[in-house]
């Protein structure tokens, strides 16, 4: 059985102009790099081994020298950053590598999130923070 899919099998590059509407559906991991970053470079083969093995996740990449006001708007401090997005919220963020083996953990509960549980703890917070 061949599986097709419309998302691409290795990772996107995103600027400000394209940032927002890639985040805004389905499961999105985004790596925040610079090419003067020694470990994001040894990220990168990671990362594309894993948008492989994963066709139907949108991975991306920033390259926070090309977008420095995406980088400061998202708060990245230290490369590489990786970032998971679903739906359009973010759910996951962590500065620092991480092994194929956790990347592919991180998809597989990326994947499993149940958003109107996400969406109901968001606005519990926020009611909360509103009353406080």
């Amino acid at each position: 059985m061949i599986i097709t899919s419309d998302k691409p099998a290795k990772p996107v590059e995103l600027n400000e102009s394209t940032f927002e509407a890639t985040i805004q559906k389905g499961v999105v991991l985004v790596d925040w790099w610079a090419p003067w970053c020694g470990p994001c470079r040894s990220f990168a083969p990671i990362f594309e081994q894993a948008a492989a093995r994963s066709p139907d996740v949108t991975f991306a990449k920033v390259n926070t020298e090309q977008a420095p006001r995406l980088a400061a708007e998202f708060g990245i401090q230290a490369i590489p950053t990786l970032m998971v997005f679903k739906d359009g919220v973010l759910v996951f963020a962590q500065p620092g590598m991480l092994p194929a083996a956790a990347l592919d953990d991180l998809v597989t509960q990326a994947k499993a999130l149940d958003m109107d549980k996400v969406h109901a703890e968001i606005a519990a917070a926020e009611a909360r923070t509103k009353t406080a």
